[in-house]
């Protein structure tokens, strides 16, 4: 009997033994519907080498009796025998070059579930190749390696909240179109002054697969929109605040040093009581004093930090003080680079910083380049399909070429609330508009019409309608308080936000130490 046969063999017996199948396990976890609670176990089949970790499910309905296994039944866990046996071979080897690489006493890995987040499962194939990915890029940073228990628990953390955000991003119908995904990955080329085909070499050069890259993009942009729209929605900035802000700069003797910084985050959730608020300060205790030990800040980073930038090291981008809040500044002007701040309370938990740089921050002369434009909007919705709209945009564009108004067309059509003034955006400055429709419009002459332009909002008409220099240092002061306002509060926002969104996710970790 050749080892094929027999490893065959084995497979098939032993899968009619169990309840359900691996793959119809994926399959019942997903199915909509399917509440959190999973009460149907099926045996490990540790015996045979497998190493399944036990697997409940449960539904809220019955299940059925098990029926007597009919002649079809048989025939379709043959066949399941013979894709099972394909799926054990590796990525790079065919089933029937598995029969030569494997030993007769080799262990045959089988992928189980380590995770349940609400009605979708995180698999350990997965969780491994985001430990590796998180470690690679630890060592390319040169941080010495904590615990791989640690690593594979904040990588499960980060794991968890990722797919958390990407299902309330599908309820609330945030999507990346493929058109868009393809500019966000051309500006990654750019900034990396590779062209696409030699970003592409790149990529495969270090091993990565580049429709998983695609995919990765793609939820990142998601998580950034979605984050975006629950920030802006709790986030507001008014003219008072602005100026109460330039007021106090003034005065401050905080000044306008920018300051380059390490953080660590112990996190505090909402809604638990005194003693437990009390075992989170003791970690953020604990983990001061192995920094005070001489403890490498980053290290410290990836294995307590309950932050994103956790796995990077903990370090933020360059930041002016005024960014960072009035507690974390005034304690940032007294430090030298190297230092640490002491255990800091927010409304979000326990913080330590370590400076790692300052430089000054100096106020220019802000002169540029204003571009005065109006466009007409198309919208893509669930009554307006995209080549619906793109339909109507170009009759549009037809009649406007035809002698149509372009201001009277944007009042009547026009799905934007510049619509009601002929479409006209006012003076606008670089960097305002999304990057298509800059692009579109920078290549435009004063009472030109650009060819029909996608973006996410849409299908757009723009009209150039004339340019100036404009020295808008004033202005620029006043955006630049707007936006450091506007970043010291969404930080506060956004960490509560996300907080809540995780503590109201049914989450089943089953992930073992060791």
């Amino acid at each position: 009997m050749d080892n094929k046969f027999f490893l065959g063999l084995i497979l098939l017996l032993y899968i009619m033994t169990i309840k359900l199948s691996v793959a119809q396990e994926f399959d019942t976890v997903r199915e909509p519907g399917i509440t959190q609670d999973f009460s149907q176990q099926f045996e490990t089949g540790q015996d045979l080498g497998f190493p399944l970790e036990p697997v409940e499910f449960n539904t809220k309905q019955d299940l059925e009796p098990a029926k007597e296994p009919t002649e079809l039944d048989a025939a379709q866990d043959s066949e399941l025998a013979e894709e099972s046996l394909q799926e054990l071979a590796p990525s790079h080897e065919s089933a029937q070059e598995l029969e030569s690489t494997q030993s007769p006493n080799s262990i045959i890995s089988i992928d189980y579930i380590v995770a349940v987040v609400n009605e979708e499962v995180i698999t350990r194939r997965e969780l491994d190749r985001a430990v590796e990915s998180a470690t690679t890029q630890l060592q390319q940073q040169g941080i010495q390696l904590p615990d791989y228990q640690a690593i594979k628990n904040q990588v499960m953390e980060s794991l968890i909240v990722k797919r958390i955000q990407l299902q309330r991003a599908d309820e609330i119908g945030i999507t990346v179109s493929d058109s868009e995904l393809d500019e966000t990955i051309q500006r990654i080329a750019d900034e990396n002054n590779l062209s696409l085909q030699a970003f592409y070499v790149a990529l495969e050069e270090d091993g990565v697969n580049f429709n998983k890259f695609r995919n990765d993009v793609r939820d990142e942009v998601v998580m950034v929109r979605l984050r975006e729209r629950e920030v802006n929605s709790r986030v507001n900035v008014t003219d008072g605040e602005i100026d109460n802000f330039l007021r106090t700069q003034k005065t401050s003797a905080v000044g306008n040093d920018e300051y380059l910084i390490a953080h660590i985050l112990v996190r505090v959730p909402e809604h638990i009581d005194a003693l437990q608020v009390e075992e989170r300060r003791q970690r953020a205790e604990l983990v001061l004093a192995k920094l005070e030990e001489g403890v490498e800040f980053a290290q410290v980073a990836a294995e307590y930090s309950d932050s994103d930038d956790a796995m990077r090291g903990g370090v933020m981008d360059w930041r002016p003080a005024a960014q960072l809040g009035p507690r974390f500044a005034e304690l940032l002007t007294t430090m030298q680079p190297g230092e640490l701040t002491p255990i800091i309370q927010s409304p979000v938990g326990f913080h330590i910083l370590k400076l790692l740089d300052q430089r000054a921050q100096e106020k220019p002369v802000v002169i540029i380049d204003q571009t005065n434009a109006r466009h007409i909007l198309i919208k893509v919705n669930e009554l307006t399909s995209e080549s619906d709209a793109l339909q109507l945009i170009r009759q549009l564009k037809e009649r406007i070429d035809n002698g149509a108004s372009f201001e009277e067309i944007a009042k009547l059509h026009s799905e934007d609330n510049s619509a009601s003034s002929g479409g006209d955006l006012g003076w606008i400055s670089p960097g305002v508009t999304v990057p298509a429709f800059e692009k579109a419009m920078d290549t435009l002459l004063p009472g030109q019409i650009s060819e029909p332009i996608q973006t996410q909002f849409g299908w757009h008409l723009i009209q150039v309608i004339e340019r100036r220099s404009e020295d808008v240092s004033d202005e620029q002061q006043r955006q630049n308080a707007r936006e450091a306002i506007h970043t010291r509060k969404a930080d506060v926002v956004l960490e509560e936000w996300m907080q809540q969104l995780r503590d109201q996710a049914y989450v089943e970790n089953r992930i073992e130490d060791g």
